[in-house]
């Protein structure tokens, strides 16, 4: 597994969803005609704020918790209600490049397509699989070969075992674990620890390469090194000091 740092991406200018390194490691397998998956997470997804510069989110000062965008005006709360209008330069580090993140699978297909012309593109979300059988006829598709790159959401990392892939990209992992949830840390470790799997399960090694704007979190870390027990631990001291643990109830 790798992390590819979008903040480094963007000094140098690179202001694509795809990484320098990501786009080298595509290349690479499109010539060696084996296969790519594409993932990014929309589960829990909202319209967080987060600085370009930093890479930090805004969040609510009392709940730890990333803050809602509502009509590009004002920032919200959704735990308790707290409100401020919308900065113009980022509190953590006074850059401008605050912007919220609204990518979704078919505009990267779309970009895909224009990078790597050459590559057959299939692409599994709610849109594409709505039909009876959708789900179905795009995974046979794929194992069968008759696509280079799958794009999609969370569905695409959750068990499948394609022998041919041999690198997973999860382009922003930003979006889970900016969720406004304060569980948004494991369910982003979870779904990291998901997408690696899926690359490398046949007889050709694999790479995972996570692109984000916060590679020092804790739960890409942790993911990043499979290291289940740092992870527990790092979040259970969260969460207390959050008052986030439920009571039990006999």
């Amino acid at each position: 597994m790798e992390i590819a740092d979008l903040r480094k991406e963007m000094e140098a200018g690179n202001k694509s969803i795809f990484s320098l390194r990501l786009q080298e490691l595509i290349k690479d397998r499109l010539a060696k005609k084996e296969q790519v998956m594409l993932f990014i997470n929309r589960r829990g997804y909202s319209s967080f704020v987060s600085c370009r510069s930093c890479g930090e989110a805004l969040k609510c000062p009392h709940c730890d918790v990333s803050l809602t965008l509502h009509n590009h005006q004002r920032l919200v709360c959704h735990y308790c209600g707290y409100q401020i209008p919308m900065p113009k330069k980022c509190p953590h580090c006074g850059s401008p490049y605050l912007a919220g993140f609204g990518i979704g699978t078919q505009k990267i297909e779309e970009m895909a397509a224009q990078m790597f012309p050459e590559a057959k593109l299939l692409r599994m979300d709610l849109d594409t699989t709505s039909k009876k059988g959708g789900h179905e006829k795009i995974l046979s598709a794929f194992a069968k070969g008759k696509a280079d790159i799958l794009i999609g959401t969370q569905m695409i990392v959750k068990g499948h075992d394609f022998p041919g892939v041999t690198l997973v990209g999860v382009l922003a992992a930003d979006v889970s674990l900016y969720a406004p949830d304060y569980t948004a840390a494991e369910r982003t470790f979870q779904l990291l620890v998901q997408a690696a799997g899926r690359a490398g399960r046949g007889r050709k090694a694999g790479i995972a390469l996570i692109q984000t704007y916060m590679p020092e979190h804790y739960s890409i870390q942790t993911a990043t090194s499979q290291d289940y027990e740092s992870f527990f631990k790092q979040e259970m001291g969260y969460r207390r000091l959050m008052q986030y643990l439920r009571p039990v109830i006999c």
